[in-house]
């Protein structure tokens, strides 16, 4: 065992020649600290969570068929709003309709012209508002439910998120494209051969037909109001009443397909009645066997 020398030094202020240092002078207390605003610092605001395995802590990616659930929320009733207020708004343009056949008899009431003018043209506005909304997240929906139809197949959708979009805007390409992806979607729900050509059902093809009516309708509508004259003037008004109507009708039809499409993407879970049927006493420990 090597040996151990102990060397023992003095203070260095106790050496000669070397000044002792200066003791700090303590502080009177004055109290807890005092900030002139909220500090930032701190642990945040959330419920404690156990912090990820492994080295990665980024967060996890969005889930689709979350997202799409949660924007049928809200699609939902706003399309069953839209096809209350097109039907109303068809209305209006039927009595404006019947007006101008009575007024080749007779002066019509000023009260009812003005009444007429403003339920057309208050409701027409509405209805474009409503329905421009419900447009925007349907393609949202769309989207989100392509992507989770595609995750539940094990598939790359058979379309990306780009030409998804051009498909419900570009006009021509809005007659084929969303219908196309609504049928990928359901084949995809459905759990259907991946290599199988996806087959839409009676409600996706009634959607698609309802769908391009409207798409012709709305082109006939902007055409129609190019042209002068009286009569002219008189049949826009039957075309928009019918314009009206098949927007009423599809915007029925499209909620019945998002929402059936939303159950099988991400079903709800009912909840479970526990009914108590009868309470015993509390088991007795079992002792343990003895040994042969």
């Amino acid at each position: 065992m090597a040996r151990t020398q102990w060397v023992a030094a003095a203070p260095v202020h106790a050496v000669a020649g070397t000044a002792k240092p200066a003791q700090r002078r303590r502080r009177r207390y004055t109290g807890p600290p005092r900030y002139t605003k909220t500090p930032r610092w701190g642990f945040p605001a959330v419920p404690w969570r156990p912090r990820p395995q492994g080295e990665d802590t980024a967060k996890p990616a969005a889930d689709p068929t979350l997202a799409a659930a949660v924007l049928a929320r809200t699609l939902v009733p706003l399309l069953w709003t839209v096809a209350v207020l097109a039907t109303v708004s068809a209305g209006a343009e039927i009595w404006r309709y019947i007006l101008l056949l009575l007024s080749r008899e007779d002066a019509l009431s000023a009260t009812a012209v003005a009444a007429s003018d403003a339920l057309t043209v208050g409701a027409g506005a509405v209805t474009l508002i409503a329905a421009a909304g419900a447009g925007l997240l349907l393609v949202l929906w769309s989207l989100r439910a392509q992507a989770g139809a595609a995750e539940r197949s094990g598939v790359r959708p058979a379309r990306s998120r780009r030409e998804v979009l051009l498909g419900w805007l570009l006009p021509g390409l809005n007659l084929s494209v969303p219908g196309s992806v609504l049928a990928e979607i359901e084949h995809g729900l459905l759990e259907r051969p991946v290599a199988a050509r996806p087959k839409p059902s009676g409600l996706v093809v009634l959607w698609w037909v309802m769908w391009d009516v409207g798409v012709v309708l709305c082109v006939v509508t902007l055409l129609w109001a190019l042209r002068d004259g009286v009569q002219a003037l008189a049949d826009g008004v039957l075309v928009h009443a019918l314009l009206d109507l098949v927007a009423a009708v599809t915007a029925v039809v499209t909620a019945v397909v998002v929402r059936q499409f939303t159950r099988l993407l991400h079903p709800a879970q009912p909840p479970r009645r526990m009914l108590l049927v009868r309470m015993g006493a509390e088991p007795s420990p079992t002792a343990p066997a003895n040994p042969a």
